[in-house]
């Protein structure tokens, strides 16, 4: 989908100048009669109409620049919409951006953006868990509460942010932890920002950044969950489609079932990194254990422990680092960053 021309207006208020990207997600569906399911239907001018105060909290631009639920959602689309957002950076009317998102990979792609976008100006993405037709829907506040964070001086300097349930979450943090609940998103050290009646309130400083100075992105990287008794079937077909890249999640601190080492050691020794993180969902990865399969026998094997991140998280950040030809050492320093 191309999108459409975004016309500005050059003349200054005193307003920040806040241009809003509608991407797609739940927050631009409604329910089909036919199907009751929802399905894809909003424009950002269908949306914005329906969040009362919206237009008081900055002087705004819309573009529709797509309609994908979360799941359609590539890497190199993903890409895409990172050089959009930093076209509209580089124009100095533009104040922050805001970007409406599924959220089945709203994370993902926020962190894509966080860790290859050098700017202090705020970019803040936001999606809803129901349509905006379904009782309690949360799309309406949550686009308000992004764009009043966008549009927020003290946002300035804090990465990339996602903006759901009255929380402001850096996009370096934040996981979905529930299929359906309107708090479905979390981060283990909690919010950077709340809403309160006073409008946005910062109660934490910047965190830590990780960035990766790239022109491209690398697909090519396969993510495998470990359970009781996987063996290295899958990861040896990952190996034969041409994978670059692998990202594992262990079980506990970051710990595979014998049967998965051999293809883990075959891997790395054809020059394939191997990212281990935890299917726990939080909590680091440690070399704890040096049983066949232990944390401490992969890191002693050369795979490179991914600290906090979450798999989906691990394996942006590897696809990144593998397109930006990062040594083995600077690869092993990204991932210990927190």
């Amino acid at each position: 989908m191309t999108p459409k021309p975004v016309k500005r207006s050059t003349k200054r208020t005193g307003k920040p100048h806040v241009l809003v990207m509608f991407t797609g997600g739940t927050i631009s569906m409604k329910i089909d009669p036919l199907t009751a399911a929802a399905i894809p239907a909003l424009s950002g001018r269908d949306i914005v109409s329906q969040v009362p105060g919206l237009r008081r909290a900055a002087r705004l631009t819309l573009e529709d620049y797509a309609q994908l639920p979360g799941p359609h959602v590539t890497p190199r689309w993903m890409w895409g919409l990172k050089q959009r957002i930093e076209a509209h950076l580089a124009d100095p009317r533009i104040d922050g951006v805001v970007v409406t998102h599924g959220t089945d990979t709203i994370e993902e792609t926020a962190f894509l953006v966080d860790l290859t976008t050098e700017t202090s100006k705020p970019v803040v993405f936001c999606g809803a868990m129901r349509t905006l037709g379904e009782p309690g829907s949360d799309g309406p506040s949550n686009l308000l509460i992004a764009v009043q964070t966008a549009a927020n001086r003290d946002a300035r300097g804090h990465g990339v942010l996602i903006a759901v349930g009255e929380e402001i979450l850096a996009a370096s943090e934040a996981v979905k932890t529930h299929t359906q609940s309107l708090g479905a998103f979390k981060s283990g050290i909690g919010p950077l920002a709340i809403l309160d009646r006073n409008g946005v309130r910062f109660v934490r400083g910047a965190v830590r950044r990780r960035f990766v100075k790239t022109g491209s992105i690398d697909p090519r990287v396969d993510l495998h969950v470990m359970a009781t008794g996987s063996d290295d079937a899958l990861l040896r077909a990952s190996l034969a489609r041409g994978a670059r890249g692998l990202v594992i999640e262990g079980t506990g601190a970051g710990n595979v079932p014998p049967l998965a080492v051999p293809a883990i050691h075959d891997a790395i020794k054809s020059g394939v990194p191997v990212v281990i993180t935890s299917r726990c969902g939080t909590g680091s990865v440690a070399p704890l254990y040096g049983y066949d399969g232990g944390g401490a026998q992969l890191q002693k094997m050369g795979c490179v422990l991914g600290g906090d991140l979450v798999g989906q998280k691990a394996r942006i950040l590897l696809m990144v680092a593998l397109a930006a030809g990062v040594s083995d050492l600077a690869l092993k320093a990204l991932f210990e960053a927190s």
